[in-house]
């Protein structure tokens, strides 16, 4: 009796064993759920205009990374990326140079991926993760150089501009027209007349009505614009390398994950995807490259210790 009553152990423990076996293989054991990786994106249009594409690049990234969940989050303002990353809301963001200086500067984060892009400098369509922006004057203008423009009207496209902004800030400081001291470098210090005109298309508008004595043109906008401004202007100062736009990673996110996202984005410089970030992003997207904080933004770090400027809105 003792002998039969060890044998059905032996075979109920091997059932057991079989029926585990075969649950696995029939799907019986729940998978694993999805890691969700959030994406923030710089505001370059509306919620809406971005809605159609920001589901088309999740799911190229989500075919790249095995059982993650993606998404993609466009905040209102600048300062809401750099929040989502600073307070773990966010794993990565594509941010413009400045905010992703501000991101280091206050989240932690870091660049981890720079755009290259198809821009002009000089006159020459290259493809380049910088580029550089430039004083113009109209040809028959008197200022042969930025000292000539003291006391004159100057229009910038926007406060919160790289290249339209911070740069040429930073260049009449570096040749002394301004002394920031321990404020912000005031460009009515210099200026007798500054306005802020909304964009580059606006400044050369303002530049041609003579309503300005002074603008300036940077090297990634539309060649169509960049090209018309270059032929009816004289060109009397530049400044540069002005990093492009980059990738930047939060301090939370780890491996394996980091290197899996990062050649996953790096995956849409081929060119039968490249059109997906053109849509999204940047119409002169070309690739993403490895960078680091330090090479991809030292010239703008130098800019701003230079000139003191804070970015307009306001960090919690």
């Amino acid at each position: 009796m003792t002998h039969l009553t060890g044998r059905k152990r032996h075979r109920g423990a091997i059932a057991a064993v079989l029926g585990a076996v075969l649950a696995a293989g029939c799907g019986g054991t729940e998978p694993a759920a999805p890691t969700r990786l959030v994406i923030a994106v710089q505001p370059t249009a509306t919620a809406e205009q971005l809605a159609a594409e920001s589901k088309e690049l999740e799911q190229f990234l989500e075919a790249r990374l095995p059982n993650v969940d993606v998404e993609l989050r466009v905040p209102t303002l600048f300062a809401g990326v750099i929040e989502a990353l600073r307070f773990g809301h966010a794993d990565a963001a594509f941010m413009s140079a400045w905010p992703a200086a501000l991101a280091q500067k206050h989240a932690g984060a870091e660049v981890a991926l720079a755009e290259v892009r198809q821009v002009l400098i000089d006159r020459e369509t290259v493809e380049r993760p910088f580029y550089y922006s430039y004083w113009v004057v109209m040809p028959g203008s008197p200022y042969k150089s930025l000292s000539d423009l003291k006391g004159r009207r100057v229009a910038f496209p926007s406060p919160l501009s790289t290249s339209g902004y911070v740069m040429p800030m930073a260049k009449l400081v570096e040749l002394g027209h301004l002394t920031p001291g321990e404020g912000e470098a005031d460009p009515e210090q210099f200026f007798g007349q500054v306005l802020f005109a909304g964009g580059y298309a606006q400044a050369w508008q303002a530049l041609k009505a003579g309503q300005v004595d002074a603008t300036i043109i940077a090297g990634d906008v539309p060649a169509a614009l960049y090209n018309e401004v270059l032929a009816a202007t004289r060109v009397v100062e530049s400044q540069g390398p002005i990093p492009s736009h980059a990738v930047v990673f939060a301090k939370t996110l780890q491996e394996p994950m980091r290197s899996q996202l990062r050649d996953a984005l790096m995956a849409l410089g081929d060119e039968q995807h490249r059109d997906l970030m053109r849509r999204f992003i940047s119409g002169i997207f070309v690739r993403f490259q490895p960078a680091t904080t330090e090479e991809h933004l030292a010239s703008l770090q130098q800019s701003l210790e230079a000139t003191n400027l804070r970015f307009t809105e306001r960090l919690r």
